[in-house]
């Protein structure tokens, strides 16, 4: 077959087909896909060919549609499987979080050894599958493909890993059916955490559903040698969690890579974000607003909606609050001034240029790892509001580790919000916590640089990559490339 017949039949240059690729699967759910899709991004920009799959439907944002060479993007994008909303029978799985994690365990390890099939007959065979939390099974699927890298994108804090590895280690040190109000748990390199501290899925009450099974099967992977995960990701970067790196290094080889980003996606929406906030921003003072989001999935009811409302209108201040879809108590409208207050309400808004826009002054967020990063990278204080999984570890160690804030106790209440707001923007430590702040933004924007401690990680393992990657055309070829040097992961 000539050169030109190969490039035709595989529609790739020759440099294309010489290039590693990195396939991401990603568990399909917002605060999943973000963080992948932004790594998607430094890979590409590092030379790699890189495809973003996982199960598209209506709930998620931000994902075009299906192509085959990447229209012009320097990510190409095949999913498992596109889901209309108009497809009663597939959209059904998609409405609730628990249907969703089934129908993907289901059907998922098919349809993506299916992908890795079309992608080495198209001529781009995959070197490197990252997976998030909640697809385990990719990683199966990749070595049972022949695919000689596996790395995972841990998407919370290296705290929440720790709690999460050595629960699954040395379960007898954790809350039990027999005893679940065992007072605290103590993990190498982390503070004492209280047992109303940790993160949902280590608790007795949840630590054996299917959420559970999924996290066992993941963190089954770390430090197997059986197993073809050979790298750990962690959106994190090592000044921020430094002592719990240091001692989870002993069992597997984490490396951190973040903060990673909204604005390293290579996915644009429209230029003032939603519903005209950039714009609206702009007309008020420096850090004075309160920017108020509680992630894609949290619900706090019509009754704390409306405390939300009152407390916000009570501190006097200009607010952002994004209200997802759901439509805003009339008691909530009404506290907010019917819309002619000082407040604005959105449905959406792209959450990491808010945050850095000068005029925000302060963050009352649900405590989702990417939120917590996103802020702290922003130089943002917070008001923390947990509701699952693992934004209680997370509101813990941004109270008293990043000391960035303080924790609105619950239910909410309009003098509770009010209170916590003024202690941040207003009160004797809001000086303190700014500071703070802004130092933790200098070192993560120090950890990403060139050279930094993430961008050093990020190196290494596309270097892995591309070590896999020429090992595999070397068998190919009926040679073999000697790769004895080791990882080096940075800090």
């Amino acid at each position: 077959m000539s050169q030109q017949q190969s490039q035709e039949e595989t529609g790739m240059m020759p440099s294309q087909q010489q290039q590693p690729h990195v396939l991401l699967v990603s568990f399909p759910l917002q605060g999943h896909v973000n963080p992948l899709l932004r790594l998607a991004s430094r890979l590409a920009s590092q030379g790699l060919l890189v495809t973003f799959t996982t199960f598209r439907h209506a709930g998620l944002r931000a994902l075009p549609d299906d192509d085959d060479d990447g229209a012009g993007r320097r990510i190409r994008f095949e999913y498992l499987r596109d889901v209309s909303p108009s497809d009663d029978d597939d959209a059904r799985y998609y409405q609730d979080p628990s249907e969703m994690l089934r129908h993907v365990a289901d059907v998922g390890p098919a349809a993506l050894a299916a992908l890795i099939r079309r992608q080495a007959g198209a001529g781009r065979p995959v070197s490197c599958v990252v997976n998030n939390p909640f697809v385990p099974w990719a990683l199966d699927v990749a070595a049972g493909t022949g695919v000689p890298c596996g790395a995972m994108l841990w998407i919370q804090s290296c705290a929440v890993l720790s709690l999460y590895y050595h629960f699954y280690t040395s379960p007898e040190a954790f809350p039990s059916d027999a005893d679940p109000g065992a007072p605290v748990v103590d993990a190498p390199g982390l503070p004492t955490v209280a047992a109303d501290e940790l993160p949902l899925m280590v608790r007795p009450e949840y630590a054996r559903n299917l959420w559970g099974d999924m996290l066992r099967a993941q963190l089954g992977a770390v430090g197997n040698k059986k197993k073809t995960l050979s790298w750990v990701l962690v959106n994190t970067f090592y000044g921020l969690e430094r002592s719990v790196i240091d001692a989870l290094r002993t069992h597997t080889p984490v490396a951190p890579v973040g903060p990673l980003l909204e604005h390293d996606q290579d996915l644009h929406d429209d230029d003032d974000g939603g519903d005209g906030c950039m714009a609206w921003l702009d007309a008020q003072p420096s850090r004075s607003v309160v920017y108020v989001a509680f992630g894609s999935l949290v619900s706090i009811g019509r009754g704390e909606m409306v405390a939300v409302a009152e407390g916000l209108v009570a501190t006097g201040r200009p607010f952002l609050w994004v209200v997802r879809d759901e439509v805003l108590p009339e008691g909530a409208l009404a506290a907010c001034g019917g819309g002619k207050g000082k407040g604005k309400v959105v449905s959406w808004c792209p959450q990491g240029r808010v945050l850095g826009h000068g005029a925000v002054g302060c963050f009352v967020t649900h405590c989702g790892w990417n939120s917590i990063a996103e802020a702290l990278a922003a130089g943002v204080p917070m008001v923390g509001y947990p509701w699952w999984s693992d934004q209680f570890t997370n509101a813990k160690m941004l109270v008293e580790e990043y000391r960035v804030g303080v924790r609105l106790p619950a239910p909410v209440t309009r003098d509770g919000l009010r209170a916590c707001v003024d202690e941040v923007m207003s009160g004797p430590r809001a000086a303190a916590f700014r500071m703070r702040a802004t130092a933790w933004k200098e070192e993560a924007t120090a950890s990403v640089a060139d050279g930094g401690s993430s961008d050093r990680n990020l190196q290494a393992f596309v270097e892995d990559v591309r070590r896999s990657h020429e090992e595999r055309e070397s068998e190919g070829a009926g040679g073999r490339i000697d790769s004895s040097g080791g990882i080096a992961i940075s800090t």
